[in-house]
Order: C-alpha cells, then structure tokens, then sequence
C-alpha cells in the first residue's frame, strides 16, 4: 500500500497543471471515505437492501477493503506503463492480493481475496452487484466520485466539481429483473447531470490534456529503454520495485533527447490539431492524411483509448446508464434528461502532433483549419493515412 505514495495520481499532468503532485495513496483513502458515505447512505433510504446490521457491517469491511486496494497494481505513471508493458494493471491485481500480508490483512477482516477480486475486476458470480457498481461500475463509482473533486481541486481546474452531497444523498437501491441495481431518486437528475458533466469537461481539459499526452509519448520511448525486456518485470516482486520515484531518478543518468526533454520540460513536438467528442472522424482522417503527406513520419496521432472509461456513460449505446426513480417508474437516465441523452453514445477524441524538429507547427496548424474549415473534404477516395498513434491498445494475455 505505502508504494501508492510514490505514484502520482495523474501521472505527467503535473507538467502541464503544476501543482497535480497528489497520489494514488491519497485517492483510494478518499475513495474508501466516499464508499463509507453512499453506504450510510443507502441504510437510511434503501434499508430492506441490508438483511441484518452484521450484513451491514461485513458489506462495509468489503467494500472499504476493496475500495483501498482497487488501485494496487497501477505501475509508474500508469497508462504509460501499460503501453510499454502490455499488461493491464488490472491483470496485476490479482497477484499482488495474493501477497502473504495483503492475504492476512483481509483474513483478519473476515472477507476473502476472491470478494476483492469480484469487486475490482469482476467475476461471473457476482455477490454483490451494488458493491460492484460501487468499486469499479461505469457510472455511479467511489473512485470517480473521489477523484474527480480530487482532481479539480489538485488541478485548480473548476469544472471538475459536482453536487456530491445531493447526489451521494439520492442514491437508492433498485431491483430489476430479479437483480440489484444502484441508481437514483428522482430528485437527483440535476446532482447527476452535475456529475457527468463533470466527467466529461476534466476528460477535455485534464485527462486529455496536449501537454500531458505529449510528455506521456517521450516518457514510453523512456521506458522502453529502461525495460528492454518488458516480461521480466511479470513477477510481482520485480513489479513493484518500480515506482514514478525510480523511473524519474533513472533519467538523471540517462542520454537523448527523451530523457533530456522529460528531465527539463522541453516539448518536442507541437499540436497541430484536436478533435474532441467528435460523432465522426472524417475532418480528422483529412486532416492526418494532409500532415502525413507533407512530413511523413514527424507526424503522430492520439486517440488514448486506454482513458475511454473516463468519459461519461461509456461508448455502449445499448448498455442502460444510470436507473432513475421518476413518477412514472424506473426509468433509463436517457429517458430522465435531455442533457444526460447529448453526453450519451459513442465520440471521438483524436489530436495530431507534429515534430517540431521536422516541420512547422504553425504550417501544420494552418493546413488543418484550412482543411476543417472547408464542408467539402473528401477523403473516401484517398489512401488512409498511416499515424502512429501515442498509446497502442494494450495486448489483453
């Protein structure tokens, strides 16, 4: 738990929103606080859904468990880690819960690994559907409830703020189709419109930041040197003897550009365009065409589908979001709002980067809005361009 402390929460946004130095650590405290918060809340409103106060109390041990160890296999600057590894952290869990003092602490609490397991990363029997949506659901989660506020505030980003208290206040347990859903009274669309407009304005101007992404890129070619060989860190121990701490020390001995640039916050590359909650991608296969054409290989795009779940509502558009209780009967939170109906359904979040030792950042800026600005593009009859993107999808083994 303590190496939580030595990853920071968002990663390289620091560099672009100074003082975003909070970590991990400090997140899953604040996630298990928000926990302990729905939960009251749900015995005052939704009370038949806890069968005794020992219920209660096991559900609550769970759940702050899970809630504390939900990040414990995030390795140095998470997503970039990934890329380079090609191993989910996900996928570290439940290897690190196997640990003989992570396995004793949650003996002595009376739950098991595998309850853990169920809520952090999901299982075919799930016990605790509402605990589950709880730690790791798409919509209505502690984590997001946390860091979200958290992130606002370490940012000093606004937009990152919501109603919590009106919504934490408004959650309810449904049962639908024999099955237990966590949702909403009817009285709080307007905290979960706050909520997913919260979502969605931190993925625009924080998680998807020009500057972070930028810096994410040299920091994968980075760590590709430092991890030559990727699969020798699959044992856990070898794992977790890397922290954000050990990366950024090992630059200090490091040569070229990428070590250098990340060292001292030179940007290599500038952005030549961005594409954010598009409906289709046609302005940008134009514009990654053009820019390919005219610099070849000093050219790359960025789709960060890895920070996809971030967004509101999820990509899904058959997959209910929200349930609400309205006077009419539990309702899709679609059918509830019209704002939340907008943010629903699938978009695209694209940017292209140039190299600015390659070509001109302003020339490939002009080209793009001469592009964008133009209704006729056409690029059916063309050759797809060939854009490295930033962050390949993550091998799934």
């Amino acid at each position: 738990m303590q190496r939580l402390r030595r990853l920071r929460q968002l990663g390289l946004a620091y560099l672009a929103y100074p003082s975003a130095e909070h970590s991990r650590f400090s997140h899953v405290l604040g996630a298990l606080a928000m926990g302990d918060r729905v939960l009251e809340a749900l015995r005052r409103h939704s009370p038949d859904y806890f069968s005794s106060e020992a219920d209660f109390a096991r559900q609550r041990r769970l759940l702050r468990a899970s809630l504390l160890l939900h990040d414990i296999g995030h390795g140095p600057f998470s997503h970039a880690c990934e890329a380079v590894l090609g191993v989910a952290h996900e996928q570290r869990t439940p290897l690190i819960l196997a640990q003989p003092d992570v396995a004793r602490a949650l003996d002595r609490l009376e739950i098991t690994r595998d309850e853990v397991l169920e809520l952090i990363v999901g299982g075919a029997d799930q016990r605790y559907p509402v605990l589950r949506e709880l730690v790791s659901g798409p919509n209505l989660d502690a984590d997001r409830m946390d860091y979200l506020l958290r992130d606002g505030y370490f940012t000093g980003v606004a937009s990152g703020r919501y109603d919590v208290d009106q919504l934490v206040s408004s959650l309810r347990v449904f049962e639908i189709s024999g099955r237990q859903h966590l949702g909403i009274d009817g009285r709080g669309v307007v905290a979960l419109e706050s909520f997913l407009l919260a979502r969605y304005m931190m993925f625009a101007t924080v998680y998807f930041h020009h500057t972070t992404r930028m810096f994410e890129r040299i920091l994968q070619e980075i760590l590709r040197q430092l991890w030559p060989a990727p699969r020798a860190l699959d044992p856990v121990d070898e794992y977790l003897a890397w922290d954000d701490v050990r990366v950024m020390d090992a630059t200090r001995t490091m040569g070229g550009e990428a070590a250098h640039a990340l060292r001292e916050r030179i940007t290599l590359y500038g952005l030549a365009a961005e594409f954010n909650a598009e409906r289709d991608l046609r302005a940008y296969d134009a514009c990654a065409l053009a820019l390919h054409e005219r610099y070849g290989d000093a050219v790359w795009g960025d789709s960060q589908e890895q920070l996809l779940h971030r967004l509101p509502l999820g990509v899904d558009e058959s997959t209910p979001t929200v349930f609400v209780q309205t006077s009419g009967g539990i309702v899709d939170a679609r059918e509830a709002s019209d704002l939340i109906a907008k943010l629903s359904g699938k978009a695209y979040w694209r940017k292209l980067f140039v190299s600015k030792s390659a070509a001109s950042v302003a020339q490939a800026r002009a080209l793009c809005r001469e592009i964008t600005a133009d209704p006729q593009w056409n690029v059916e009859s063309r050759q797809a361009a060939s854009v490295p993107a930033i962050a390949p999808k993550v091998t799934r083994k």
